[in-house]
């Protein structure tokens, strides 16, 4: 069983930057995919930002050139760096990793509020 850390979250105002990290519990050797989702509230769960092992990333059309994803697999993390923050950014973040196997595991979430 995997479990996934995130960390990072907070209250920032408008025009500010977060970083979220998301540490897994065991060693990773391969995965599929790293992402980020969140889910504001009465809203559903939505990509954020993916990356493959292989480097290819993927973003919501609402955080291009706004937040970047990033995976070291060396170290079981994978981050989200997330700059120009508006309100509509509020929301819970979850941590999601596919492994080469055909897991997936969730982190618990981390709130992230924008707000001045």
């Amino acid at each position: 069983q995997v479990q996934l850390v995130e960390s990072g979250g907070g209250l920032v105002q408008p025009g500010g930057s977060l970083r979220l990290s998301c540490a897994a519990s065991v060693r990773i050797f391969s995965f599929n995919v790293m992402a980020w989702y969140r889910q504001a509230p009465g809203k559903q769960r939505e990509l954020v930002a993916a990356i493959t092992n292989g480097g290819s990333t993927k973003y919501a059309n609402s955080v291009k050139g706004r937040f970047t994803i990033s995976g070291d697999n060396a170290k079981n993390t994978v981050s989200l760096q997330m700059n120009s923050l508006k309100p509509e950014d509020t929301a819970v973040y979850y941590c999601y990793i596919r492994l080469a196997s055909g897991d997936a595991y969730w982190g618990q979430g981390t709130q992230v509020t924008v707000s001045s």
